[in-house]
C-alpha cells in the first residue's frame, strides 16, 4: 500500500521514534558524529564460536521461467552472545535471514509474509527492479499482510542482499535483524574456475551493542535535543558480528576461497585486512565481477557496499591463524572481525583468470545532461536533519527525471561521509576528489562520499520508468530524510 509521509510515520514503529520535525532540535553549528553505543552485556571472548552460516532458501514452486519463495517476517530470539538470548526480528525469524541463490535472467517471486508488530518494506539492494517490486520507502507491507515482489533478474551475477526500506524506521529494523543475501549467479561466471562450493562463503560484517539481558538496544529520537543530535551522526555497536556472530571463528583448507564481504553496519565504515601483509584478490564489487582481478592487501567497504575478495589459504601452514582485520577501529575489540584457522591440506583445482569479465565503459560525451546533489545537514521548515540539495525527503516531490536508455552524469557533494546507494540504475564511478578510481572497471551501486568530496558517477537509465530514491546509506541519515526520489520517464 502507498501511504503519505505523515500517514507512514503515525503507524506502529520500534518504540517511541518521533517524527522529524520536533520543535528545539537544532546542530548548534556543529555536525553530529556516529555515536558508539557501549554494551552493558560482558563481551565475549573473539574466535571462540564457529562462523554460521544462513540457510539457502528453498522455492516452495518452479516453473519453466520462475522461482517462488516464501520468507516470513517474524520475532525470534537468536543465540548471539554466549548464555544470553536475544530478541531480534528476522527473515523466517533468523539474522541474517536465508540466502536466496538465483540465475540471471530467470524470474524471481518473493513473497515476504509480515508477522511483526510494525509495517515493513524489503528492497532487494543492487536489483534491477520493476518499480512496484523495488521497496519504495512507503510501499508498506502491513502486520498481518503479504507482498510478491518480483525480480526478472535481467542483470549479471552478483552479491546482492536484501533488507528492510521502511521510511523512517530502516535503521531500527535492519538493526533487529531484517537482512539477508541474495546471490545471482550467471554463465559468464560459471564458466571461471573460480573458487565455489563451500569455498565460496558470504559474509556479512555488522556491529550491534548488547544489554545484559541480551537485548539490542536501539535508542529513540524523542529525549532531547543533545540525544537526538548524537543520534543523527549515525549509530556503532562495540560488538562485531559476522553472520549473526561475534568475532567467529572459520576453519578453512590450504586452498583458494571467495569471501564476499559485505558490509550490513548502519553507520560503521570497515577498512578490511589480513595484517601482516596478507594478500586478497578483489574480483568483484557492488555490481559483480570486474574486468580483471585486482590485488591489495586492504578492502574499505562504507555501509552497502560489497566486494568479493580471493584469498588463498594456501600461503598458511596448517594450525596457523589468519585474522581479518578492521584497521579502522584501532586497537579496541572493534579492530577485530574475525579469524580464519588453516585446519588441513586439501586439493585445489580453482584459479584467477586474468581476465574476469568484459565491461562496457561508459563514455562522459554521451551523456545527456550532468546533475549535482548535495549531501548536506541543516533545517528547513521546521526539519532537522539531513538533506539532499537543501530539502529532506518528500514524497510528493521528484527531484530528477532521467530518461530511459539515456546516460547521465550525477556529480555528489559532501560535508561528512556519506555512502550514496541509486536504486535500479548500476553506474561507473569517473572520478572521486578529482582523480579516477583505481583498479580494473566494475559496476557499483553505493558509493562512499567521503568528507567534503566531489564523487562524479555516470550511469544510463535502462529497463523499468517509475519512481525510484537515491540516498545515504547511513540508515540513520537516511532515516532523518537524506534521500531523494528520481523517476525514468
Amino acid at each position: 500500500m502507498n501511504v503519505s509521509r505523515r500517514r507512514a510515520l503515525g503507524l506502529l514503529g520500534l518504540g517511541a521514534v518521533a517524527a522529524l520535525g520536533v520543535p528545539g532540535c537544532s546542530l548548534t553549528g556543529r555536525t553530529p558524529l556516529p555515536k558508539l553505543l557501549a554494551s552493558t552485556a560482558p563481551l565475549p571472548r573473539p574466535f571462540a564460536v564457529p562462523l554460521p552460516l544462513p540457510p539457502v532458501a528453498k522455492p516452495y514452486r518452479s516453473d519453466g521461467t520462475t522461482d517462488y519463495y516464501e520468507l516470513v517476517q517474524r520475532a525470534a530470539e537468536a543465540d548471539i552472545l554466549p548464555g544470553l538470548r536475544t530478541p531480534i526480528w528476522g527473515y523466517d525469524g533468523k539474522f541474517p535471514g536465508p540466502t536466496v541463490r538465483a540465475r540471471s535472467g530467470r524470474r524471481t517471486v518473493v513473497r515476504v509474509r509480515n508477522t511483526l508488530g510494525a509495517p515493513t518494506v524489503t528492497h532487494l539492494h543492487g536489483g534491477h527492479t520493476p518499480p512496484e517490486s523495488d521497496g519504495f520507502p512507503t510501499d508498506l507491507v502491513a502486520p498481518g499482510a503479504q507482498r510478491d515482489y518480483v525480480f526478472p533478474l535481467e542483470q549479471r551475477a552478483a552479491t546482492l542482499w536484501y533488507h528492510d526500506h521502511r521510511m523512517d524506521y530502516t535503521g531500527p529494523q535492519v538493526w533487529r535483524g531484517l537482512a539477508g543475501f541474495f546471490l545471482v549467479g550467471d554463465e559468464e561466471e560459471a564458466a571461471l574456475p573460480l573458487p565455489s562450493g563451500e569455498r565460496d562463503v558470504p559474509l556479512m560484517i555488522c556491529d550491534r551493542a548488547f544489554h545484559t539481558d541480551g537485548t539490542m538496544p536501539y535508542p529513540v529520537r524523542d529525549d532531547g535535543p543533545g540525544a537526538r543530535e548524537a543520534f543523527m551522526g549515525g549509530l556503532l555497536g562495540d560488538v562485531i558480528l559476522v553472520n549473526g556472530a561475534p568475532w567467529p571463528d572459520l576453519a578453512v583448507d590450504r586452498a583458494r576461497y571467495r569471501l564476499r564481504l559485505l558490509n550490513g553496519s548502519n553507520a560503521r565504515t570497515y577498512e578490511l585486512a589480513l595484517p601482516p601483509g596478507g594478500k586478497m584478490v578483489v574480483i568483484a564489487s557492488d555490481g559483480g565481477l570486474l574486468t580483471a582481478p585486482h590485488p591489495v592487501e586492504l578492502v574499505r567497504l562504507a555501509p552497502g557496499e560489497r566486494a568479493d575478495v580471493v584469498v588463498d589459504f594456501a600461503a598458511y601452514r596448517v594450525g596457523e591463524h589468519v585474522e581479518l582485520r578492521n584497521l579502522l577501529g584501532e586497537e579496541g575489540p572493534q579492530s577485530r572481525v574475525m579469524r580464519f584457522t588453516v585446519a588441513r591440506e586439501a586439493r585445489d583445482d580453482s584459479a584467477i583468470p586474468q581476465t574476469l569479465s568484459r565491461i562496457e565503459r561508459l563514455d562522459p560525451a554521451t551523456a545527456s545532461v550532468t546533475r549535482d546533489f548535495s549531501f548536506t545537514s541543516g533545517s528547513l521548515h521546521g526539519h532537522t536533519g539531513w538533506m539532499i540539495n537543501d530539502k529532506p525527503f518528500d514524497v510528493r516531490r521528484v527531484d530528477a527525471r532521467p530518461k530511459l536508455g539515456q546516460v547521465e552524469i550525477w556529480r555528489l557533494t559532501s560535508d561528512v561521509s556519506h555512502p550514496v546507494h541509486l536504486h535500479l540504475a548500476p553506474f561507473q564511478v569517473l572520478s572521486a576528489g578529482g582523480e579516477p578510481p583505481e583498479g580494473p572497471l566494475g559496476w557499483k551501486d553505493t558509493v562512499e562520499l567521503r568528507e567534503t568530496q566531489t564523487v562524479e558517477i555516470i550511469t544510463r537509465f535502462t529497463g523499468y520508468r517509475g519512481r525510484y530514491v537515491m540516498h545515504c546509506h547511513n540508515l540513520e541519515h537516511e532515516d532523518m530524510a537524506m534521500m531523494s526520489t528520481f523517476e525514468v520517464v
